[in-house]
């Protein structure tokens, strides 16, 4: 009767122990399907990464889409010309469309320039750029007198600009502003206003 009931106790036992060992098994099992403080942590930190990088690329997109940087990239274009072309000797064409609202930097590679149909002279295109809204072209004033709302180019090779004048934006104010290209000095200028350029006078009024 002893060894039996001693043979009943080891059997309930070993049972318990086995069911003890099968419950601890399944505690990190189930764990598994969830996160711990650590991972959450890793993953708010990566969304908030990309947020913040996604606000610096939209920060950046406004500011280029500006009246200010929009015409001081245009001026820096026209700038950029005249010196390479005073160092390199070479010859540039800045295209201004005032209906397409846009401007272009062409490299002229041909020896001819076509006076009358400006863009049938040989070139490769360097740069094109569009306008926004904020910062809209509305004419442009040759130094020889002659003005245009429409297409206009101004041409520049190692001796300098071919001609001088002022090309006028609007600015979302709708406040006038002129870029001057002074053909003397290769200096291109923004100037607040639509600026009053002294027009060519007539040979019979010049002194000499």
């Amino acid at each position: 009767m002893i060894c039996s009931a001693q043979m009943h106790t080891d059997a309930y036992g070993r049972k318990c122990m086995n069911a003890k060992i099968r419950q601890g098994d399944a505690l990190p099992h189930s764990h598994t399907h969830g996160f711990t403080m650590a991972e959450l942590l890793v993953v708010v930190a990566i969304v908030s990464l990309f947020v913040a990088m996604a606000q610096i690329h939209l920060f950046g997109l406004l500011r280029k889409n500006t009246f200010r940087a929009q015409i001081q990239e245009l001026v820096s274009t026209m700038q950029m010309a005249a010196s390479s072309a005073a160092e390199t000797g070479r010859r540039y064409e800045i295209i201004i469309d005032i209906t397409e609202q846009s401007y272009g930097l062409k490299n002229i590679t041909g020896s001819e320039i076509y006076v009358d149909k400006p863009d049938e002279t040989p070139g490769e295109m360097i740069v094109q750029n569009y306008l926004t809204d904020n910062c809209r072209l509305v004419y442009v004033w040759f130094d020889d007198g002659i003005d245009t709302n429409a297409r206009a180019w101004f041409r520049v090779g190692p001796s300098g600009w071919q001609n001088g004048g002022k090309i006028v934006l609007l600015d979302e104010k709708e406040q006038p502003y002129s870029i001057v290209i002074n053909r003397i000095n290769r200096i291109v200028v923004l100037e607040e206003g639509d600026l009053e350029l002294l027009e060519p006078k007539p040979k019979n009024d010049l002194p000499f």
